[in-house]
């Protein structure tokens, strides 16, 4: 079977000696006569690949002792939610930085809690750029501020994280995670769904500091309780057993290429690589955002026509480059280079694209 290059948003590629160590071990895992996912989540093997994950998660991201990793079900759509149900003080009132189509989709969730107050909308130049420090209307002593740090849509991500006096900093990191190293303790609770580089859907990792952890209500329906996750190391009930799996076998994978290091590597050589084809075609291809707050995980640029990007996605879906269509939000073209892209996929890609401008210019 020969493997194409897939550049979807999420569910996205993952790391093809992943995939294949978990095809190998499916039907039979360790010998034990039967799948992992079909084990009880209670018992010791399945236990040790999930203490496993928590394990490489901590190492990779060199997240302090103080700050708790939990695998909770519902993808960062949950978290949209939950984060506000448990922070959202009575009386205070949630910042939420809209800088995109994800950050406006967990203020709209935020709102149905509480109070909330959006320091910085990026509507009106079309989720463009990402704002200066001084450009945000924070409030004092709010009970969160929210961010997205990378905007899959619109191709924007945070170059570096505000600063926010003291009040706790939530991210949603859904489709940037371990793509390069975080400052904690500029950070309370970081959360990411796993679908883009991590693992299958159905599954978000939650990094929660004691300090905020502290905060959390308890007056709330269980699977809502983060104390309850916290106190049962992620087992209060029946994980996602094989989204776990796949995530430590990722994790595993990470390290075995050089860990973060190697990761920001590649990263960097795929980003320039497209980048560089988008700016020096003469305009042929055009990447809408400010240069300061491009993507490293999400490209997305534009043709002359529709009808021509149109064209442009059947003609590359023939030569195995398949998801570049933009999402149906702002249409164009989108190229979602997660830390499983190799670097060959992105120089297939430029590859194409240069045939297909001496070809259709």
């Amino acid at each position: 079977m020969a493997r194409i290059f897939n550049f979807a948003a999420g569910p996205s590629t993952l790391p093809i000696e992943t995939l294949q160590e978990a095809a190998g071990k499916l039907v039979d895992f360790e010998n034990s006569g039967m799948s992992l996912i079909e084990m009880s989540h209670r018992g010791k093997t399945y236990e040790a690949v999930h203490n496993e994950a928590i394990a490489l998660v901590r190492e990779i991201l060199h997240i302090p002792d103080n700050y708790h990793v939990l695998f909770l079900q519902g993808g960062a759509t949950l978290q949209f939610g939950m984060v506000p149900l448990a922070f959202l003080q009575k009386g205070l009132t949630a910042d939420y930085i809209v800088t995109g189509s994800w950050a406006k989709k967990a203020y709209d969730d935020g709102k149905v809690v509480g109070t909330t107050n959006v320091p910085w909308d990026g509507k009106n130049e079309k989720y463009r750029r990402i704002p200066r420090q001084e450009e945000l209307k924070l409030t004092p002593n709010a009970s969160y501020v929210h961010i997205c740090a990378n905007e899959t849509i619109e191709g924007i991500q945070w170059p570096s994280f505000p600063t926010t006096q003291g009040v706790p900093l939530v991210a949603d990191m859904s489709s940037e995670i371990l793509s390069r190293p975080l400052p904690w303790d500029r950070f309370d609770l970081v959360y990411a769904g796993t679908q883009k580089n991590l693992a299958p859907a159905g599954m978000a990792l939650v990094v929660l500091s004691e300090r905020l952890a502290k905060q959390a209500r308890k007056d709330l329906p269980a699977y809502l309780r983060y104390d309850l996750h916290r106190e049962n190391n992620s087992l209060y009930n029946t994980p996602p057993s094989f989204v776990v799996w796949m995530t430590d076998l990722t994790l595993k994978w990470i390290k075995s290429i050089g860990g973060m290091p190697e990761i920001e590597r590649r990263r960097d050589e795929k980003a320039t690589a497209l980048y560089d084809m988008i700016d020096k075609s003469g305009g042929y291809y055009s990447n809408p955002v400010d240069k300061n707050s491009r993507s490293k995980m999400n490209v997305v640029w534009r043709l002359k026509s529709e009808e021509l990007e149109e064209k442009f996605i059947k003609e590359a879906t023939k030569e195995g480059l398949d998801g570049l269509k933009g999402h149906r939000s702002v249409g164009g073209c989108r190229a979602s280079i997660y830390n499983a892209m190799p670097v060959e996929g992105v120089k297939a890609l430029v590859n194409f694209m240069k045939y297909f401008m001496e070809k259709n210019g």
